[in-house]
């Protein structure tokens, strides 16, 4: 760490790589595999971010929030996201009330399920568009303005999110305003050969074990002061600059590819993204400062809602995916970076 960092900084990098070890192995009780899942909703989570996860149904998104719930000394809340949900059923509402002595009548706010430090928005998109807006406030001012007055949310606070890509019936898709809300957008795949034998194996025999708690709230809030006083290079900045800068039809900075195959790109929420979770993610393995690797591990889930390919990319079969591995290959990490004259 830097000469200006925390006197305890050095401890407390420690401290997070075992505690990062301890919530893997007591995931590992219930959830088999899914290890770069895990990594990457814990990324957002230390960074102060909310995570979107995707994937078919059955891939245990749910249960993989629920017992990293039970993992954390945290209050929880869920809402299951249906066509009929109302914002206040998720944000809270204004009701009159009669005080039993006085006999008066005046307004009081019941909170939603929204005031939680984590909530499970599960199949967030099968819920209309008006609903959808309801969580815009929560996740990025962390409040929930209701009959003229903020109510702020408890600290910390993040959101933790699944939608299904496979229906189509029902579904509302997140707008983009939704999506660049969420930190990173995690896609779960399915388990390997082994994995899923191991599935099998545990849940037809009932061999699942207690997860433990292992961090409270306290703790998260300074795993993520700590996130924000970790030394980033500027080639480490440079390179996740130079990445979000190339996303961008019609910059100088844009490969022919982009040019050709984009419609638009990521903006400056991207490069803070990158910058922050690959912090996130070196204190995870016990390491002082971010490095390259770090910002091209966490590039995908933090820039493929980001990236809108055209219909010529669609037509070619290229989704976010491949265009940012072309990216990779565009953008050597091994150039020398610099500030740009202002």
């Amino acid at each position: 760490m830097t000469d200006k960092s925390h006197p305890d900084d050095v401890a407390a990098v420690q401290r997070c790589e075992r505690a990062y070890n301890r919530l893997r192995d007591e995931l590992s009780k219930v959830i088999v595999g899914q290890n770069e899942v895990i990594e990457q909703v814990l990324v957002a989570m230390f960074a102060r971010g909310h995570a979107l996860l995707e994937g078919v149904p059955g891939l245990a998104k749910t249960l993989l929030i629920s017992s990293l719930a039970k993992s954390l000394h945290l209050t929880f809340k869920r809402i299951q996201f249906t066509p009929d949900l109302m914002p206040s059923d998720v944000t809270g509402t204004e009701v009159i009330q009669e005080d039993p002595e006085t006999h008066q009548r005046a307004y009081r706010f019941l909170a939603g399920p929204v005031f939680a430090n984590m909530l499970l928005a599960d199949e967030i998109n099968r819920t209309p568009p008006k609903t959808q807006a309801a969580m815009l406030e929560a996740m990025q001012e962390r409040q929930v303005s209701a009959g003229g007055k903020m109510h702020p949310l408890p600290a910390p606070f993040f959101v933790l999110a699944t939608q299904n890509p496979l229906e189509q019936e029902g579904t509302y898709p997140l707008p983009e305003a939704q999506l660049d809300r969420f930190l990173l957008y995690i896609k779960v795949d399915y388990p390997s050969a082994a994995e899923e034998w191991e599935v099998a194996r545990r849940v037809t025999t009932g061999q699942q074990g207690d997860i433990q708690a292992v961090l409270t709230g306290d703790e998260i809030l300074e795993m993520q002061k700590l996130v924000t006083r970790v030394p980033v290079s500027d080639q480490v900045l440079g390179y996740a600059w130079a990445l979000v800068r190339a996303t961008r039809p019609g910059q100088k900075e844009a490969p022919e590819f982009v040019n050709k195959w984009v419609n638009w790109g990521a903006g400056p929420r991207g490069v803070l993204t990158l910058v922050t979770c690959a912090k996130a993610r070196a204190i995870l393995y016990g390491r002082y400062h971010a490095t390259v690797a770090d910002v091209q591990a966490v590039a995908k889930p933090a820039l493929r809602h980001r990236i809108a390919g055209n219909y010529a990319a669609q037509a070619n079969g290229l989704n976010s995916e491949k265009l940012i591995d072309m990216l990779f290959e565009a953008i050597p990490a091994d150039r020398k970076y610099e500030k740009p004259a202002a």
